[in-house]
């Protein structure tokens, strides 16, 4: 009898590690738990009765021979822009299939461009495997199909109100300095945040979105061809208003010291979402693609809040990468398991629209 090939999850002790950690628990998935505070990892791999390995990403050597007997590994450990290049290198160098839950949009640029590398090298590089950008980018690859030659894409999110982890808010004042990204004739270009809006119809009438940098301008460039890439976030609250001093400020915000300083203040927050307020989130996405001869359609899609989405995606694409049903290369969601991907997951629902 073959044995099943071997995963593993680095970063473990995270927020989003620890809802992995739990959900393979309780789908009876063996994954190895790794991460660079031994004591940390052996407690969680104790409490789920998984193996637990300790490494630090800077350290290669020792890396590459945690990886050695690895078939796929699940990179939760953020932010990304300085983590993933040292886990991809491992990976390539043994082989091992590389996934993360990045919503980053250098990071997807980064590994798409390590593309031939990883062919040669017979691995996957799937970023994106949690809620960015999973659903949207599966959203947007089947809107696309319904259309000749997509053009234009244009996706909003709505019902984010859950609240983010620590490490997502870390992240984001990494790029909220940077500007709004989107892609223009195949290009990602900046414009000053909170200096586009628009308006999308989610079935009770139009509500005001406002444009946000979103790792969908790289991803769907891949999973849909389109050269024009538009993402939004339908938001209230005072989200709108810190945008529009993030634009005024823009230039402080991306001071390294600055982005120390804020990093430190986000420490004293909550871990992330309580299990009630994720249990009591549901978030809408809505795709809409306009062809190159005028055709459009839009499709919508309803899923559970971003981070119980995020554990069960994660997994079900690495178990799906790891048994070998993407090619090796980078790939987005959409192209490495199809537009129907997200379907296969507890609680989602598409709905094409009429335009």
């Amino acid at each position: 009898m073959t044995n099943p090939p071997r995963l593993l999850v680095y970063g473990a002790t995270g927020y989003t590690g620890k809802l992995v950690a739990a959900e393979a628990a309780a789908r009876g998935l063996g994954v190895v738990l790794a991460g660079r505070d031994a004591e940390k990892v052996k407690a969680l791999g104790e409490q789920h009765g998984f193996e637990t390995r300790a490494v630090a990403l800077h350290d290669a050597p020792r890396l590459r021979a945690t990886l050695e007997d690895i078939a796929a590994v699940l990179h939760i450990a953020g932010p990304f822009s300085a983590t993933s290049e040292p886990m991809v290198d491992a990976c390539l160098a043994t082989g091992t299939h590389y996934l993360d839950v990045t919503g980053e949009l250098d990071v997807f640029e980064a590994l798409a461009r390590r593309d031939e590398e990883a062919r040669a090298a017979g691995v996957v590089l799937l970023p994106g495997v949690g809620f960015d950008v999973v659903p949207t980018d599966c959203l947007a690859a089947h809107t696309a199909s319904r259309v000749n030659e997509p053009e234009r894409v244009h996706i909003a999110i709505a019902g984010m109100g859950a609240g983010v982890s620590r490490g997502t808010a870390k992240t984001s004042i990494e790029f909220v300095g940077r500007g709004l990204a989107i892609r223009r004739d195949g290009v990602i270009t900046y414009r000053p945040m909170a200096s586009l809006t628009r308006d999308f119809d989610f079935g009770a009438g139009p509500v005001r979105a406002i444009g946000m940098p979103l790792g969908d301008v790289a991803t769907a460039f891949h999973s849909t061809g389109a050269p024009n890439i538009e993402t939004y976030l339908v938001a209230s609250g005072p989200l709108p208003r810190a945008l529009q001093l993030a634009r005024v400020f823009a230039p402080l915000l991306r001071l390294r010291g600055v982005q120390s300083f804020l990093k430190r203040r986000v420490e004293g927050a909550p871990e992330g979402p309580t299990a009630e307020e994720r249990d009591g989130t549901r978030t809408v996405a809505l795709a809409e693609v306009t062809g190159a001869d005028g055709s459009r359609a839009r499709s919508m899609l309803e899923t559970p809040s971003p981070y119980a989405l995020t554990a069960t995606a994660a997994l079900a694409a690495l178990e799906r990468v790891a048994r070998g049903d993407a090619a090796p290369g980078y790939h987005t969601p959409a192209t490495a398991l199809g537009a129907d991907f997200v379907l296969e997951l507890d609680g989602c629902v598409r709905r094409d629209l009429d335009d």
